[in-house]
């Protein structure tokens, strides 16, 4: 019980942290964007991005708030299918603006000589089409949630040693032959097209490398532009999401093997399943000096305010 309890209050602590982090850099990135003269696509991708992932870490974190605050279960089956088609849809829009994300980046940093940059988004708002089509294309193919997710309701006799107020009921074949291909079909596209752009900027981050060796040795100043900085957090993202997304294959497929009841492992996953929407934001706040920026900012403000007090 006290175990429970526990595990509980430590998913709640990392939802809410998962938010609060999201929130942020959403933030910034959309004073970012509206206030500066040139609108980069990076901020608005990344804005897009900590949105995706503040719908799931919701729609996930849900639950788990009505089991640690021991509320009343008001999820019905409605409520069951918003929250669990939202997740699903969140999570298949998370694939795909990262592998985006990759993608734009690489074509930003790449030389101008190459037919790559005839790529190179001449707006911001170019690119809001294809935000579109992730946004129909994942809710098309999790439509199928929506009649299958039911609530436990007063059922409870076979979710007893369950946390989870929505359970999923058996599907036809031909539904499964139509939507299990498509999801393998978009997280090997979207994947195969994160994997060949992180490759490409690897390329181009080591040919700075050497420049910047060959700068030091003959004693020349040399400073690294912002896209090629910009480039090594994507890369760092684009780590952290292939670790968090293949570590949550490798629990989902043990426990849909395994016979035995792992608890343990079960709440493991669930951490799993929540780490990159979680770790994302906060990594972009270390690598950006976000948290730097903000506490200036809030310094000085603080500061003026003072001054104007002290003077009248």
């Amino acid at each position: 019980m006290v175990l429970q309890f526990i595990k509980e209050i430590f998913f709640f602590f990392m939802t809410m942290v998962g938010i609060l982090g999201n929130m942020s850099v959403s933030v910034h990135y959309m004073f970012s964007w509206w206030g500066s003269p040139e609108k980069k696509p990076i901020h608005l991708i990344l804005t897009h991005l900590t949105f995706t992932n503040i719908i799931l870490l919701l729609a996930k974190g849900l639950q788990k708030t009505i089991t640690v605050f021991r509320l009343r279960n008001f999820l019905d089956d409605i409520g069951c299918k918003i929250i669990v088609y939202l997740e699903r849809v969140a999570r298949g829009l998370s694939i795909c603006t990262s592998s985006f994300l990759t993608v734009v980046q690489a074509i930003i940093i790449s030389p101008r000589a190459s037919g790559w940059s005839r790529l190179r988004p001449k707006s911001a708002w170019h690119i809001l089409p294809f935000f579109s089509f992730f946004w129909i294309f994942n809710g098309l193919i999790s439509v199928n949630l929506i009649h299958s997710i039911r609530s436990i309701g007063m059922n409870t006799s076979q979710h007893k040693n369950s946390d989870n107020y929505c359970y999923m009921t058996l599907e036809s074949q031909e539904i499964k032959w139509i939507v299990l291909p498509l999801m393998v079909l978009r997280d090997a596209v979207f994947q195969g097209a994160m994997g060949g752009a992180s490759g490409y900027m690897v390329f181009l981050l080591h040919k700075h490398h050497q420049q910047v060796l060959y700068f030091q040795n003959s004693k020349l100043l040399y400073r690294t532009p912002p896209e090629l900085r910009a480039a090594q957090s994507v890369l760092l993202l684009m780590l952290c999401f292939v670790f968090f997304y293949w570590t949550d294959c490798a629990f989902s497929l043990f426990l849909s093997l395994s016979l035995g009841d792992y608890l343990l492992m079960v709440s493991i996953h669930e951490s799993v399943t929540l780490g990159y929407a979680v770790s994302s934001p906060l990594l972009l706040i270390h690598r950006d000096g976000l948290l730097t920026e903000c506490c200036h900012s809030q310094w000085e403000t603080l500061r003026n305010c003072l001054s104007l007090l002290y003077f009248q």
